[in-house]
């Protein structure tokens, strides 16, 4: 009899739990579907594709988005004939021998992509510097386009090139303001030449200086994802699939460091490049220095403050104003000058053509001068 009742009251457990499933059955799927279809959107690239780990195709479409719109470009360089030898360069040396000047040439490579379906491409200055010729690979197209340079800033390493043609694919310019250190980013570009190269890595720092042949570069991104020669000119990307940097340069002497122009750099001169072909920028025809303790001994200035004027241009806007070598800037307009640093960056928000109050140590006292700021000449790196 125990036996039966036991089995009678498991009968009605198992009775009353299925109905429960019955009832609450429907809900249980509807909560469960939401969930299935947000899992699947963000395995497909969806709105959640920024999270890193959403999926394993979420790199993958962002590249598959983004890489037609990538190009491949290939310049022809004039490097060689008798320009580099000064024997050679003598006409009558070359008529003795019976010794002709044949042009040689290198070929370059590097990346870029585009920004309008008119065919505007960003890449890097100096990527084109010097090219007799460019030429631009799109994937899925089976002949190069010819390119023609439309505008070029080497003080930023920006260029714009511009193809013939309508219905490109584009990239869009991202916030690079809005990037974190930590994020992951995707570098596409040719490598060796290589085209259509995949490298992903995350943003190492931001806001990096970095000096390559005598130029200095501010606000860089750093990233650790791999950048090679052929890469400079390409896009950086965040998971939004959005140019964050146009990649510029790497360390040779180190491994996992890269570095990119952010778009905040990019979208400030981009619109006056074509327009311009250059960026026109304010100048004032001095060279400075930091104020040292040897300097300042020498010039009776007892702070360490300040930026050194150590060279005048002649007929620049400084002279016509007055100003003379071992003259200390400062301050500009009110602002004060700590460093050389602070002069430049002070001088690139003026305009083009206005007058600045400029304040200078000289001789023991502080003197005020009106300058008029100029273009600066494009020969002038």
């Amino acid at each position: 009899m125990k036996r039966w009742h036991k089995i009678g009251r498991l009968m009605v457990i198992l009775t009353v739990l299925s109905a429960f499933m019955l009832a609450s059955g429907c809900s249980l799927i509807k909560d469960i579907e939401p969930q299935q279809k947000s899992t699947e959107q963000q395995q497909s690239g969806g709105a959640n594709a920024n999270l890193p780990g959403v999926g394993p195709d979420s790199i993958a479409n962002i590249v598959e988005q983004a890489s037609p719109a990538v190009v491949k470009i290939t310049t022809v360089v004039e490097v060689g004939g008798f320009q580099n030898n000064p024997y050679f360069n003598d006409p009558l040396f070359r008529q003795f021998f019976g010794m002709r000047a044949e042009p040689q040439y290198e070929n370059g490579l590097g990346s870029g992509f585009l920004v309008s379906k008119d065919g505007y491409i960003l890449t890097n200055s100096h990527v084109v510097e010097g090219a007799r010729q460019v030429s631009v690979l799109i994937k899925n197209h089976k002949k190069p386009y010819v390119a023609k340079l439309i505008g070029s800033d080497p003080s930023l390493d920006l260029a714009v090139l511009k193809i013939e043609g309508k219905d490109f694919p584009t990239l869009p310019l991202g916030d690079s303001n809005k990037i974190r250190v930590g994020n992951w980013v995707i570098a596409i570009g040719s490598p060796f030449g290589l085209e259509d190269t995949v490298t992903i890595g995350v943003i190492s720092a931001k806001e990096r200086p970095l000096e390559i042949n005598g130029r200095t570069f501010e606000h860089l991104l750093q990233t650790d994802a791999s950048i090679n020669p052929g890469n400079s000119g390409g896009p950086l990307l965040n998971l939004n699939g959005e140019v964050i940097g146009i990649n510029t340069a790497i360390n040779a002497q180190a491994q996992g460091i890269g570095f990119a122009i952010p778009t905040s750099t990019v979208k400030q001169v981009m619109d006056e490049l074509i327009q311009k072909g250059k960026v026109a920028r304010p100048w004032i025809g001095v060279q400075i220095q930091p104020v040292t303790s040897d300097i300042a001994n020498f010039l009776g200035y007892e702070g360490s403050e300040g930026a050194v004027i150590y060279g005048v241009v002649p007929g620049g806007p400084a002279e016509k104003a007055g100003m003379k070598e071992g003259d200390i800037v400062l301050a500009i307009d009110g602002s004060k000058v700590a460093s050389p640093d602070d002069l430049i960056a002070i001088l690139q928000k003026k305009k083009i053509g206005v007058g600045i109050g400029v304040e200078i140590f000289r001789h023991g006292k502080t003197i005020k001068l009106e300058v008029k700021t100029a273009e600066r000449p494009s020969e002038i790196k």
